[in-house]
């Protein structure tokens, strides 16, 4: 990772750990996921809430973790809202592959998500990033489950 890109993830990490956007219980939730990761302690509750046209009007997460989990969930939901299901689903497919293989992710689709490249080279904290997106995929495709990175 370049000098610059490392500054970035630490800054953008440190950030979102502090300030966690869309961070509580979302009581209007359609579509709701637990996941849990025991090795670091990462707890959280998703919730996603879809309108008529399957699209994600609001989404939220609560629970406790490590800043690299917590970070990853927070720009989650800054990318999520406004986006149909499926759209979720391929952002899920792309975070995902862009932090645990060499494949080719979607990396316009990603944004500033592309941060977490790095973390591929720490196998343990691929868990913490990756905890929220397993979750979202969880949501919306078998809702109420609890996903675990054990």
């Amino acid at each position: 990772m370049s000098r610059n890109l490392s500054q970035l993830y630490q800054s953008t990490i440190l950030e979102h750990n502090k300030n966690p956007k869309n961070f509580g219980v979302l009581e209007t939730a359609t579509h709701v996921a637990h996941g849990k990761n025991p090795l670091c302690g990462d707890n959280y509750t998703l919730y996603i809430q879809l309108d008529a046209e399957h699209t994600i009007v609001d989404a939220r997460f609560d629970g406790d973790g490590c800043a690299i989990s917590k970070s990853s969930a927070s720009l989650m939901m800054e990318r999520i809202v406004g986006l149909n299901v499926q759209a979720v689903l391929d952002l899920c497919a792309s975070f995902l592959n862009l932090v645990t293989t060499d494949q080719e992710a979607d990396r316009e689709a990603l944004g500033k998500l592309k941060i977490f490249e790095g973390v591929k080279a720490y196998p343990v904290r691929v868990k913490c990033a990756t905890l929220i997106w397993h979750a979202a995929q969880t949501a919306l495709l078998r809702s109420g489950e609890t996903v675990s990175t054990e």
